[in-house]
């Protein structure tokens, strides 16, 4: 076998293997869209698997707002998720920058600290937190999971931020305080508008972190109005049955904020994160 057949046949054989890849990514999420329009009597009793929906209804996404209250989940969702992402981008800013630019005493340790707790099973310390949330009367409050959130997610963004920054030449500073520049002026208005693919990164990093978390949310909300979409999806789940339908439709609502999010941010995503690849 030449060169150039080697090539296509292993030019074939990566095309079927990426096309089998995107079919196992892409089907559940076909599945779940055409699932959220059948009735529950084509779900349940169907005796053939149906691959779309014999009879279309708007059913499943109507009962959601009628019955199950969907419209109160995504405002705390929202509140929660938009709140913990806009802090914990902010003090990943500050964390990243001191880490990159300044030596200090201890910095090396705080990485390593950093990068254990990506390493600890966030579990772990939601049965203390609940000890520690129940004495100060946080307990079914947005209070509650904006301080969970927030110190889970914030390690992990913080070094991918000390990343970012660490690939922005420090000589571009210099010259800002040469001309005068204090050195917040130099970070928000010189250094911050350059990695602005890094900022959207971690962001979307944060936001993803906040929005699709079940446990925490199961353990600090008690009362079905503080619900976020992930406890009001769970409550689906019966001791007998499962409402499918209405489960789908909320999925695929839930699913639409971030990908709405990924179509409009993708390329600065992808910039951020070949970036933040550069150096760690």
């Amino acid at each position: 076998m030449n060169r150039s057949t080697k090539k296509k046949v292993v030019g074939v054989i990566r095309f079927f293997v990426l096309a089998f890849y995107l079919l196992l990514v892409v089907l559940p999420i076909y599945w779940m869209i055409v699932t959220s329009f059948k009735t529950n009597a084509e779900i349940v009793n169907a005796q053939v698997i149906t691959y779309w929906p014999k009879t279309f209804t708007l059913d499943n996404y109507k009962g959601l707002f009628s019955v199950m209250n969907y419209g109160t989940y995504l405002k705390n969702s929202l509140i929660v998720t938009l709140s913990t992402s806009l802090v914990v981008t902010v003090l990943s800013i500050y964390g990243g920058y001191g880490l990159a630019r300044f030596k200090f005493r201890g910095k090396g340790v705080a990485m390593v600290f950093f990068l254990v707790t990506q390493m600890i099973p966030s579990i772990l310390v939601i049965i203390p937190l609940y000890v520690v949330f129940s004495q100060m009367h946080l307990i079914d409050t947005y209070t509650s999971l904006f301080i969970f959130y927030t110190v889970t997610n914030l390690p992990f963004c913080a070094i991918t931020m000390r990343s970012f920054f660490e690939r922005i030449p420090y000589a571009l500073e210099e010259a800002a305080f040469v001309d005068g520049c204090s050195r917040g002026q130099t970070l928000w208005k010189v250094v911050l508008p350059v990695m602005f693919p890094g900022i959207v990164a971690v962001f979307v990093f944060a936001f993803i972190g906040a929005w699709n978390e079940l446990i925490a949310g199961t353990i600090f909300l008690n009362t079905q109005k503080m619900w976020t979409i992930p406890i009001g999806l769970k409550s689906l789940v019966g001791k007998y049955n499962v409402d499918w339908g209405s489960m789908m439709a909320g999925g695929c609502l839930a699913l639409l904020p971030t990908a709405l999010m990924f179509i409009f941010v993708q390329k600065y995503i992808v910039e951020g994160m070949t970036a933040g690849a550069v150096k760690g």
